[in-house]
């Protein structure tokens, strides 16, 4: 039996961060002398883990911006490698940030143990991704059921443990103490937006947004709006966006899940949000758009119908879509007015996300995963 004294991680976005956090508190709290260190943000600070390089500017959306920054993550490439040579840790955990992760894991090539934590989407575009993944990583863990059948029909081992978000999705405050702080009235309509966690597609999601908005508040008088602000974006960039356009909207910041607590419909940018929203059970809309030749580059390869999570994991378009050239905001508005006016409408959506939920698995998927890392390097 190995005695596991340090485990590197490498995490790239705000979402992975969260479930990069939880799962190293977990494997703390099972075992607090491992030591961690590794590539992530506030999260996986917090969890206990010593960071080396911090995510904030890692972010990127579509090939120009990883083209961009390609010098950044080359240099981060090989600290991590001269890193993982000083510490000898006995295992890497990838998180998600499958583009740079995976370059990474066939650089080790399994001299250290490697496990993928929030697997590579795989299932949705880039499937040859998979060779990859059965040459150079020891275990997979995955979060949704049918990610576990996608990867055994492929000869890879992968176990499911349930959604940590089904833990984390919870607010952390009575809803009336909120709007009291917020002086926004019982009876008052709440529309909340939520458009993203990284400066590029907030640019281009969060003007479609409060347009929408401004038509939401002309047609439902005395309605608020507020934003759930990423702690990762600073917030001149919400600002600048609604100074422009002339809207007034509070901007809450690290409260992604009051925010939702308290909002009669939401409008949500396609990601971890959506899934967010879906455990938080209330009605949205999905909005997403991209840079012109980043999308038409990108959506090509996408072999799957949906872009939103939880439509993917019902098999049917549950919550609306509007993507880039449907991403209209006057029809982005009449679909948020029709949930918020038509009782059947909203009242379906939320009987199909509480199916969603059902299906995410029971609480404790972070432990679960945590034992299962460590069950494994035990008996590597």
């Amino acid at each position: 039996m190995a005695q596991i004294k340090h485990i590197f991680i490498v995490c790239g976005e705000p979402s992975g961060d969260l479930l990069a956090g939880g799962l190293i508190r977990e494997i703390k709290r099972i075992n607090p002398e491992i030591k961690v260190c590794g590539v992530g943000g506030k999260c996986l600070k917090e969890a206990g883990a010593e960071i080396i390089c911090d995510i904030k500017e890692l972010s990127v959306m579509g090939l120009f911006d990883v083209l961009k920054k390609l010098p950044r993550f080359l240099s981060l490439k090989k600290l991590i490698i001269k890193e993982l040579n000083l510490r000898k840790p006995q295992a890497v955990i990838f998180v998600d940030f499958s583009g740079f992760n995976l370059r990474l894991a066939k650089a080790i090539n399994k001299r250290i143990p490697t496990i993928y934590y929030v697997s590579p989407q795989v299932w949705a575009s880039r499937e040859k991704r998979v060779n990859c993944i059965r040459d150079f990583i020891s275990r997979v863990i995955v979060l949704f059921k049918f990610e576990e059948e996608f990867y055994r029909k492929r000869a890879i081992q992968a176990q499911w443990v349930g959604h940590p978000l089904v833990s984390l999705a919870a607010p952390s405050m009575d809803k009336q103490e909120l709007l009291r702080q917020l002086k926004i009235g019982p009876s008052a309509k709440i529309i909340a937006l939520l458009p993203g966690s990284r400066k590029q597609e907030i640019k281009k999601v969060l003007p479609v947004m409060l347009k929408a908005a401004r038509i939401i508040g002309k047609d439902i008088p005395g309605s608020q709006f507020i934003i759930a602000k990423s702690p990762n974006v600073d917030m001149a960039v919400y600002e600048n966006e609604c100074r422009r356009l002339g809207i007034e909207v509070r901007i809450i910041e690290g409260k992604t899940y009051d925010c939702l607590n308290i909002a009669d419909a939401c409008l949500v940018c396609s990601g971890t949000a959506t899934l967010e929203t879906a455990i938080m059970q209330k009605p949205f809309v999905i909005v997403y758009k991209m840079n012109l030749l980043n999308y038409l580059l990108y959506r090509p390869q996408v072999k799957i119908p949906y872009i939103g999570i939880v439509n993917i994991v019902a098999g049917r378009k549950i919550v609306p879509e509007y993507i880039q050239f449907n991403a209209r905001p006057q029809n982005i508005a009449c679909e948020v007015l029709g949930l918020m006016r038509e009782a059947s409408r909203s009242g379906q959506m939320l009987k199909d996300l509480s199916a969603v939920k059902a299906s995410l698995g029971a609480p404790g998927a972070a432990e679960r995963a945590a034992r299962l890392i460590l069950d494994f390097l035990k008996n590597s």
